[in-house]
């Protein structure tokens, strides 16, 4: 089985979810926010094992009270930031900077809890990215970003995904991965692009209509201007909704086309056209629900994004898996604290 183009795909279900998402948001509500640690676990764990490839499922085996750990500590120093700040500025902005010093070490601890707790076919995945390198990557590049005004920002991106995906294993096998930082300058150029011609485009309409209301019959000039203004922002507001679907869309697929997994290719084809009905119909269908359409909305984009995805494997996969879970229990796999906590960022 030589080069050929394995499909992921999503099988869960917006009923199902259904379920599973009010249950957590109540118990969440009545525990004060304690029970969003078990919720975070049972969405993920829905998620993943209802995504599969190759016949079999993903699963999480993350533990909530690692979970609710990272978020205490997380809770404790913005907490700790807020109330000084206010208190006490300069040492406030101590502390401030104290946090982005950690901030580095607490994103490589969650990437290595993340992938230590995911598994296919009963092997886990990892992360072996350094701490140094986290320091470069989450406080140099960013730091560059803000000082060159964002001009930089695609650099930073580039240089995090790199590190994020080029660290990763599956079994004794590395993720590598060779997007270069010219693809993400490109949607960078592309999205600031399409967003200045949006706003200049709209702006010129009102200007035009403005400065040639004494055209236009006595008595209707106001009504006429406000409704080509309120038209005019409905179209500016779609248009602006169209690029987040471009970003979107034209980052995952330049990431996932660059990564690789040993010799097999991830592929990834999503459209922004498609994901600017699906954003903009799950909007519209959260707010004509109050919000109950929400964990509907997270599995029709859920789906949409796994359905996109692909792997173009060289050779077969059940060899490739099986030759994982030999070398693996051949030398032992080691679980140290470092896996003891998660932060949500």
């Amino acid at each position: 089985m030589q080069n050929q183009q394995q499909r992921f795909s999503f099988t869960g279900t917006g009923s199902e979810y259904f379920r599973i998402w009010i249950v957590n948001l109540l118990l969440t509500i009545v525990t004060f926010g304690i029970y969003s640690a078990w919720a975070k676990v049972k969405r993920i764990q829905y998620f993943y094992r209802n995504t599969w490839f190759n016949g079999s499922s993903f699963d999480y085996h993350g533990s909530p009270h690692a979970i609710l750990k990272g978020r205490i500590i997380a809770v404790v120093l913005f907490g700790i930031y807020n109330v000084t700040v206010k208190v006490a500025p300069l040492m406030g902005l101590a502390i401030f900077a104290l946090i982005l010093a950690v901030m580095p070490l607490l994103v490589l601890k969650s990437f290595q809890f993340r992938l230590h707790n995911t598994s296919y076919r009963g092997l886990r995945f990892s992360f072996v990215g350094t701490l140094k390198a986290a320091y470069v990557n989450f406080i140099l590049y960013p730091a560059l970003a803000v000082v060159s005004l964002t001009l930089l920002s695609p650099l930073a991106q580039q240089r995090i995904k790199r590190y994020q995906h080029g660290n990763s294993r599956f079994g004794q096998t590395s993720f590598s991965f060779n997007a270069g930082v010219g693809g993400f300058f490109k949607i960078y150029f592309l999205t600031v692009l399409m967003t200045i011609v949006a706003i200049l485009v709209v702006a010129a309409g009102v200007g035009f209509l403005v400065t040639h209301q004494s055209t236009m019959p006595a008595g209707n000039n106001p009504q006429q201007i406000m409704k080509f203004v309120a038209a005019a922002y409905l179209v500016l507001i779609l248009l602006m909704f169209f690029v987040a679907p471009y970003v979107v869309s034209r980052t995952q697929n330049l990431v996932w086309n660059n990564t690789y997994l040993g010799p097999h290719r991830f592929v990834s084809a999503l459209q922004a056209r498609k994901l600017f009905w699906i954003f903009l119909s799950n909007i519209v269908g959260i707010i004509l629900t109050l919000g109950l359409f929400k964990p509907f909305a997270d599995i029709r984009l859920l789906r949409y994004h796994v359905d996109s995805m692909a792997l173009q494997t060289e050779g077969d996969m059940e060899t490739f898996v099986a030759e994982q879970s030999q070398e693996v229990s051949a030398v032992g796999t080691e679980v140290a604290n470092i896996f003891d906590f998660d932060i949500d960022f």
